[in-house]
């Protein structure tokens, strides 16, 4: 049974389950601070600035490394382009490094513990978060932030929709590269109503308080977690 769908630490999915337990009530936001022009202006300025300062240092090396690794462990793309849900819950192509096997189960099934689909250079991609590197462009192009709430596949948004009251409010800005919720250690799959509350709970506190620092603390933050597992 699929664990994004075990939410209440038993072994039911949330069709079996009334609705009285499975909604998990948050205060609408209003009025968050990037509505402003000018606080989305300072946003994007920094997304542009800071994306292309890494898209410049990363991608000439690490590109063509990954895509010949990638090429050379199995059969398939280099990228993995999947729809997600963004801003205004519009969807958009995010982009990643190929990190499983060609799979018919790719838009439905997150990542599970010891999954077989992952491939051994994905292995690695994915526990350096390399494999994520690519939304880089993503940023650029300005789907997403280089911060802000994680973009969800489109099946996962109608899921969780249902699960969380409001869950849309986390689509009032756009989604992030890396956010407060994997700072503070939500992140891989969502298989209990907690992991679940916490990552959306983090996320409509981060939209609440927004600032610029908070948004530079948070990505130099990212970087240093990165580092310190290579």
């Amino acid at each position: 049974m699929e664990a994004i769908l075990s939410l209440a630490q038993n072994k039911f999915t949330h069709e079996h389950q009334p609705e009285s337990l499975l909604v998990i009530p948050f205060t609408p936001v209003k009025n968050n601070k990037l509505d402003s022009v000018f606080n989305r202006f300072i946003k994007r300025s920094v997304d542009i600035i800071l994306g292309s300062a890494l898209v410049l240092l990363l991608f000439p090396i690490m590109l063509p490394i990954v895509a010949i690794l990638i090429k050379l462990d199995s059969k398939g793309p280099i990228f993995f382009i999947q729809k997600r849900t963004g801003l205004k819950k519009k969807s958009f192509y995010c982009l990643k490094f190929r990190s499983m096997v060609v799979n018919d189960q790719a838009d439905r099934l997150e990542v599970q513990p010891n999954d077989s689909r992952i491939t051994r250079v994905g292995y690695y991609l994915r526990k350096f978060h390399i494999d994520e590197l690519p939304q880089l462009i993503n940023v650029l192009v300005g789907d997403m932030s280089l911060v802000g709430p994680r973009p969800y596949m489109l099946r996962h948004t109608v899921v969780y929709s249902r699960l969380v009251k409001d869950f849309h409010d986390r689509h009032n800005v756009k989604p992030g590269l890396t956010g407060l919720a994997q700072m503070r250690g939500y992140h891989g799959i969502i298989d209990t109503r907690e992991s679940l509350y916490q990552r959306c709970y983090s996320d409509i506190e981060y939209i609440k308080n927004w600032s610029l620092f908070g948004d530079v603390s948070i990505f130099f933050r990212t970087l240093v977690k990165i580092a310190r597992t290579l």
